[in-house]
């Protein structure tokens, strides 16, 4: 059986941990500092637990230097996947609620028909939800918000496939974007896991200019979560499911505007909206709801807090390691690990052919295919050659390369606690492949 040490795994998620997170998460698991209890049998209400939450949201404050007098950082259940509906059921009640008090405010108290009749009409001509499909979790999310609230409402800005031949693997430029201009939400999938896309920067479509109502942007971290540095406020929603670089499946980490919080849309007023929108697409479940979540500070039901004390312990990690770097200290090592990566395969184009377009290749999850030769169609992929790599590396100890189901090929996830020597040993696999 082989060490841990001896394993480079590079999995797309549930990816690696560091030891030393996994080491002490174990011994909390057993006996947590000595209670004689598991972590994962303590008190959701404890102070124990409370304790856990109120240090993950601190670090993770300092390391995205996260402005808590204009956000809220809570944690939820049902992963980034979740995300797709509460983002979009909170953020059209939002839409909603903003009309709503409008109205009420212009038309005055007592008016509630005509205030209804107007918000009616105001949904159907200007409510819109923006989505940027680059791969496939951006589909995913865009096909939820159809499903919740009709294709009617539902913008697709770009469809990536148009502009490369029927696949994903890269951006169209902004000036191509079909931004709404009175979008609930502008949603877009910062790194697509499965294609290998990554958005190398925010974009200037999405920056609120002078004079302008907020723009709306809700992004999925999921993948690249504490990789590079950004800047909270070009957000109002920021989530990332755990289970890449954050911790272990089983909560989401939410970042999200105060002033959203407080736009909730009355239940009964949303139920008087059924002739005109679904009324599921503006009234989530309780567990989907980003203010009862935040008002009751991540504990309106049992929050799994062990899988909460993983991620507080690599949130921690991050911030003893890096001190006022923050999370450019880990984003420098992520460009170095993913460079390394692409030169290597870059130096051998007749045997290795990297899928995205290379000005949106992903840092975290690399995904190529070993070929026989091109065409005018493309590449010619060798699957068989492609199995005798994933063999070959297996027995070099370098596991989790197998490429998506759904695409096939071979992928490379470089997530934060892939260690720099574990890269170096699988650009020395593909050189050495590369060779034979």
């Amino acid at each position: 059986m082989p060490d841990r040490s001896e394993v480079a795994y590079f999995g797309a998620g549930p990816a690696p941990l560091p030891t030393p997170v996994i080491e002490e998460s174990a011994k909390a698991f057993v006996n947590f500092d000595s209670t004689g209890l598991s972590l994962a049998e303590i008190s959701h209400r404890s102070p124990t637990a409370n304790k856990v939450l109120a240090d993950a949201k601190e670090a993770l404050t300092k390391l995205y230097d996260v402005p808590t007098d204009e956000y809220e950082i809570f944690f939820m259940q049902a992963g980034g996947t979740g995300e797709f509906s509460a983002a979009l059921q909170n953020l059209v009640g939002a839409f909603i609620e903003k009309r709503r008090r409008k109205a009420v405010a212009e038309l005055g108290e007592g008016k509630d028909d005509q205030v209804l009749e107007r918000v009616k009409k105001e949904i159907e001509s200007d409510l819109k939800a923006d989505y940027l499909v680059t791969g496939s979790w951006s589909l995913k999310a865009s096909q939820e918000a159809t499903r919740l609230i009709g294709s009617k409402y539902v913008n697709v800005a770009i469809d990536a496939r148009k502009s490369n031949n029927g696949k994903f693997g890269v951006i169209p430029p902004e000036s191509e974007w079909k931004l709404s201009p009175t979008s609930a939400l502008i949603y877009y999938c910062d790194n697509e896991t499965v294609d290998g896309v990554e958005f190398p920067s925010f974009p200037e479509s999405l920056k609120t200019k002078p004079g302008e109502d907020d723009k709306i942007v809700v992004a999925d971290f999921s993948s690249n979560f504490l990789s590079r540095k950004i800047n909270v406020r070009d957000y109002s929603v920021i989530f990332g499911g755990a289970q890449k670089n954050l911790g272990i499946a089983g909560i989401t980490v939410a970042i999200v505007r105060k002033t959203i919080l407080d736009l909730v849309p009355p239940p009964t007023f949303l139920h008087q909206l059924s002739s005109v929108l679904p009324t599921s697409g503006a009234l989530p479940p309780i567990m989907f709801s980003f203010s009862t979540i935040a008002s009751n500070n991540s504990l309106y039901n049992t929050l799994p807090v062990f899988n909460l004390y993983v991620a507080t312990l690599v949130l921690q990690s991050l911030v003893s390691k890096f001190g006022e770097e923050k999370v450019a200290g880990q984003e420098e090592i992520a460009n170095t690990k993913a460079k390394l990566i692409y030169d290597t395969l870059d130096s051998y184009p007749d045997v290795f052919y990297v899928v995205p377009d290379k000005s949106v290749r992903s840092r975290m999850n690399i995904c190529f295919r070993i070929v026989t030769g091109k065409s005018d169609d493309g590449v010619k992929p060798d699957e068989a050659r492609e199995k005798a790599f994933l063999s070959g590396a297996e027995k070099r100890g370098l596991l989790g390369l197998k490429g998506h189901r759904s695409v096939g090929g071979i992928r490379a996830s470089n997530y934060n606690a892939v260690p720099l020597e574990n890269v170096q040993k699988l650009a020395n696999w593909l050189t050495e492949f590369a060779n034979s």
